[in-house]
């Protein structure tokens, strides 16, 4: 299985961390090119390499972290995804002013699928501060808990190997309309919840 990473900032980097810290391959692109990323990729070492947009939405995995408005333009113009799997780490929220977006009543993740037709979409990822999603899952004497939620089981239980292989506790929310709204920040009430479960 191979993983791309659209968006290189605080989120994207941090999957990206954790990625390399357990030495699992992933093609991480943003918006400037990878020329941009030659400095982190040199610090997160071999195993994670800087690609276009285009090679990284090809992969067999793709985690998506961008800001909410730029959202649209990042997933535009890209190969059908042909049923592979999304991961929505976004939120809908404007920063550097963190405003809310109206979703009209909408789950975020809902409006996130519509950008991307035909893939299998699971939340994951949004709910930890970017610093905990990079550090060590087990620093705190437990497993940190990683929400994820999705309408294909299919795609959840990847996506709940791969949480697991990182070190985490997968916790299965349910469907996006459900799930995806307790982790929704703003409104959800898990965002930011530095939860661990200890076995």
């Amino acid at each position: 299985m191979t993983i791309g990473i659209i968006g290189s900032g605080a989120i994207g980097s941090a999957f990206a961390r954790a990625l390399a810290r357990a030495n699992i391959p992933a093609i991480l692109s943003n918006s400037r090119g990878p020329a941009s990323l030659t400095g982190l990729v040199r610090e997160l070492g071999p195993s994670i390499k800087a690609g276009t947009r285009e090679e990284a939405a090809a992969q067999d995995i793709v985690f998506v972290a961008v800001n909410w408005s730029k959202l649209p333009r990042a997933l535009a113009g890209l190969p059908s995804w042909n049923g592979r799997i999304v991961i929505d780490a976004n939120n809908p929220i404007e920063a550097p002013r963190f405003e809310p977006v109206d979703l009209k009543g909408r789950a975020s993740s809902e409006v996130f699928a519509d950008l991307v037709p035909g893939a299998r979409v699971v939340k994951a990822f949004n709910h930890l501060k970017a610093h905990l999603v990079a550090g060590d899952p087990r620093a705190e004497g437990g497993r940190r808990v990683l929400f994820y939620s999705g309408d294909e089981a299919r795609a959840k239980a990847e996506v709940a190997a791969l949480i697991d292989r990182l070190g985490f506790f997968g916790l299965d929310l349910g469907t996006l309309a459900v799930g995806g709204r307790l982790v929704q920040f703003p409104g959800g009430p898990l965002p930011a919840q530095n939860l661990v479960k200890f076995d």
